[in-house]
């Protein structure tokens, strides 16, 4: 381990010493470009005024009262769960499984601030160097990239945090026989973390705009996005790798040694648990985090860009620019609102119809309160609108934005409602996977998965052209004559309305790893087994266990948690590729002189434009194998330590020794694959901006479409793979079966495809155009100052840098053993080692 982390300072020093280079010979005054997105002045938000008297400064304090309520509302349900009954036994596993995760997000966050050396390395030589800001600005701008990783850091512990609290308390809950509380208490759970997330999110952002100056401003919105970008980039990484092996090295010993799921003997499940913290809690907590802010800071880029200086005096472009803002953030202020009303409408028609039910579908009241979300959050969107901006330009600007922003939020609920045709257990494409799998084993149970997610991209593709498609008409009838490009400013408006229901896509997202450790929670607790349990349970508790049942509804919840966990992971990825369309144009407009000179070349008639097209989908496909290159390493070690190390007889759990062990595998290879992926992808920003900007822009391009389809496809192959083992067990009962070893052959498969590989090319493909914008002006600065020779330098070393760590990403993390002999093989039981102790 200490050479490794030799290793890494090395690589850190090299890499800073190439960053150093790029400050050479750039004049810190009178340079071309003036710094252009990342260097706004904002306007005064006091020149924008509404109801004739409230001015836009007053009007988002009100904003940032809504945002204090909002973390004030996350934190009393946080602490609510703290005091739902919890027997000891099962209190001491979620403990265990907290204590592990603290020690997984330590490690990360020194991670964390290696990577944030090299972005910051950039951001300095940037502003100083090339924009020639002071020192006092430099550092702020520096100081907001630090908060920005810290605020999805801290994000992703609160969400553990919260997590681990509930996922006990929901396995205690389902031994009284009833479905509601199992359902209640990982919503609960789920709307502290989404609520708690944006509002945090948006109080950052509104102190932002309210206490800094606006010469600054601009450059801090993008230093702190970039900054959560950093941080959600890694955490998604990492946790998808650390989750995956331990997910993979824990199910493969129920097919090796026919035991049960969750076996508390198994020192894999503690490493499962943690792993479902570590990649379905921190990893989409800090996406969530880090999506809102970077759409947000999207949109006020291109606000202060493209509203239409040709058709208005400077004066009113000022106050039209300080109008639209304050009406994107109060309209994100009113929407934590309306998450709020919903969810409390849709929890009491829940619990006057189902609080006493024997039997609930679980999905059925999270697809209630997501439909119950988008329909008031719409609502709401049109009344703000009209109030705010009814009187801006023609008199119809205030619907027309308000029915592209609708766009949207329709989408963040019908884009769930496509995913559950192939994830759902009830899908006849989850379906046809155990079919498949009945007579064809494996082999068939991977083929019929691949298809559902082929066709999955198509549908779900369909419906985001459709909706955008939409949009854009909307954007033709006359929002030309306030902006430049209307069309781009719709599309970012469509990702906005993606996240206008915000605190509920994140709450039914958390939904599932609660759900799927109180199930493990359950059996590693052995509490069946305990003496006197049920008389204790009915003295202390007030009723009598209901074991056999209890075990049913928390793999029956289990099953609506892998659903909804996999419906969010398309609205973030779709979020993320409309809002790095937004951002993508800021960067052409500044490479166009705002859209007047070298639009030739944005065109396949240019040759690097095409070529950086093609490039960006091959990217995509080495991130998508390095991150399950990874993955596969890790599993082969941890199974093998598992494997050596299970025993079976004379026990009923796993030391904690040997539990921590497997951790400590799953953290080492999830930080060496970060390590090697990010700094790959950091490198290849800056070498494809140093080549040539509109290279880079096709890359961009490319790498959003491509990774778009990537990720969905991924994402749903493994949701129909992970759902039709579900009903393997859960319907057809058929545990320790060939069918269920087929089914888990399947699932294993799609770990690191939903679970790595797709979700974190949402925070890579945010991190690469929000940075890019520093590497492309940086870029065009350098050429500016006739620094030909320079540039060309620093795009070599860069691209060679890149090249290394993509080289290690798969050569330095293969297998390091020897091919088995026939011998082996025969000696351990076609592969599997045998049982020790």
């Amino acid at each position: 381990m200490h050479r490794r982390t030799r290793h890494q300072r090395l690589w850190l020093l090299v890499g800073l010493l190439v960053l150093a280079g790029c400050s050479g010979g750039v004049p810190a005054e009178g340079h071309p470009g003036g710094g252009g997105e990342a260097n706004l002045r904002l306007p005064d938000l006091a020149s924008a005024t509404f109801f004739g008297a409230v001015d836009g400064r007053t009007l988002l304090t009100v904003g940032l009262l809504i945002a204090l309520g909002g973390m004030a509302f996350g934190l009393v349900q946080f602490l609510g769960l703290r005091t739902l009954p919890v027997h000891a036994a099962m209190r001491e596993v979620s403990e265990l499984i907290y204590a592990t995760c603290k020690a997984y997000l330590r490690q990360q966050g020194t991670f964390l601030l290696i990577l944030w050396a090299f972005t910051a390395s950039v951001i300095f030589v940037y502003f100083k160097f090339l924009v020639g800001s002071g020192w006092g600005q430099v550092l702020i701008i520096l100081a907001f990239s630090l908060l920005g990783m810290a605020g999805s850091y801290g994000i992703a512990w609160f969400g553990i945090r919260v997590n681990t609290f509930a996922n006990s308390r929901t396995a205690f809950a389902a031994l009284s026989g009833r479905p509601y509380p199992v359902h209640q208490i990982p919503l609960r759970a789920g709307m502290s973390i989404g609520t708690v997330l944006i509002s945090l999110e948006l109080f950052v952002l509104l102190a932002i705009l309210l206490l800094l100056p606006g010469e600054i401003a601009g450059s801090c919105f993008i230093g702190f996005a970039i900054g959560e970008s950093l941080g959600a980039s890694a955490l998604r990484i990492a946790g998808g790798i650390f989750t995956k092996i331990a997910d993979i090295g824990s199910d493969l010993m129920k097919i090796a040694f026919k035991i049960k799921e969750d076996d508390a003997r198994n020192p894999g499940v503690i490493a499962d648990c943690t792993g479902d913290n570590a990649g379905d809690s921190v990893g989409p907590s800090a996406d969530g985090f880090e999506t809102y802010g970077v759409t947000s800071v999207a949109l006020v880029t291109f606000i202060m860009l493209a509203v239409n200086p040709t058709v208005m005096a400077a004066d009113a472009v000022a106050a039209t620019q300080a109008t639209l803002l304050s009406w994107l953030f109060f309209v994100s202020a009113t929407m934590i609102l309306a998450s709020l009303g919903s969810y409390w409408l849709s929890t009491t028609l829940t619990r006057r119809r189902d609080a006493r039910a024997a039997h609930l579908d679980f999905e059925r009241p999270l697809t209630q309160l997501v439909w119950i979300t988008s329909g008031v959050s719409i609502v709401v969107t049109f009344l703000v609108s009209l109030v705010l901006i009814g009187g801006l330009g023609d008199g119809t600007v205030w619907w027309k934005m308000a029915a592209i922003m609708s766009c949207g939020t329709l989408a963040g609920a019908l884009i769930p409602e496509l995913v559950k045709v192939f994830t759902s257990v009830k899908s006849r494409h989850v379906q046809e996977v155990v079919k498949s799998s009945h007579r064809g084993g494996a082999s068939l149970n991977i083929l019929s998965g691949l298809v559902a997610g082929n066709f999955s991209g198509l549908w779900l593709g369909l419906a985001i052209v459709a909706l955008m498609a939409v949009a854009y008409l909307i954007s033709l009838t006359g929002l030309g004559d306030l902006m430049v490009a209307p069309g781009v400013f719709a599309f970012g408006l469509v990702a906005f309305g993606f996240l206008a229901m915000g605190p509920v896509t994140i709450a039914v997202d958390s939904y599932g790893p609660v759900t799927d450790n109180a199930q493990s929670i359950y059996e590693l607790s052995t509490i069946e087994d305990l003496p006197g349990i049920d008389a204790e349970i009915r003295d202390t508790y007030g009723f009598d266990p209901v074991w056999d049942r209890a075990k049913h509804l928390l793999e029956e919840n289990d099953g609506a948690g892998n659903t909804f966990k996999a419906t969010a992971k398309p609205v973030l990825i779709g979020t993320a590729v409309v809002g790095a369309t937004t951002m993508i144009f800021s960067i052409m407009m500044g490479l166009t002189d705002g859209m007047t000179a070298n639009i030739d070349r944005l065109s396949l008639l240019y040759a690097p434009f095409l070529l950086g097209l093609v490039t960006g989908g091959a990217v995509v496909h080495w991130f998508a194998g390095a991150s399950i290159q990874a993955v596969t390493t890790g599993s082969f070690r941890a199974v093998e330590f598992i494997a050596d190390h299970i025993k079976l007889d004379g026990v009923t759990k796993a030391s904690v020794e040997d539990s921590r062990k497997v951790v400590e595998i799953c953290t080492q290879y999830a930080q060496r694959g970060m390590f090697n992926i990010f700094l790959g992808v950091f490198f290849a920003t800056l070498a494809f901006a140093f080549t040539d900007p509109f290279f880079f822009i096709g890359y961009l391009v490319s790498i959003a479409i491509v990774g778009l389809y990537q990720a969905i496809f991924m994402a749903n192959a493994g949701g129909a793979w992970d759902n039709a083992k579900k009903i393997v067990e859960v319907d057809l009962d058929a545990k320790g079966s060939e069918l269920h070893d087929a089914s888990v052959v399947g699932d294993t498969v799609g770990d690191p495809y939903k679970d790595t590989s797709s979700v974190a090319l949402n925070p890579v493909i945010k991190f690469t155009t929000l940075f890019g914008l520093l590497a492309v002006e940086l870029a065009v600065s350098l050429q500016a100052s006739n620094l030909h020779v320079v540039v060309a330098v620093l795009a070599a070393a860069s691209f060679a840098a890149a090249l290394f760590f993509m080289w290690r990403s798969f050569y330095h993390m293969r297998i390091d053993a020897p091919m088995p002999s026939p011998e082996r093989v025969r000696a351990d039981h076609n592969g599997v080692p045998e049982i020790r102790g």
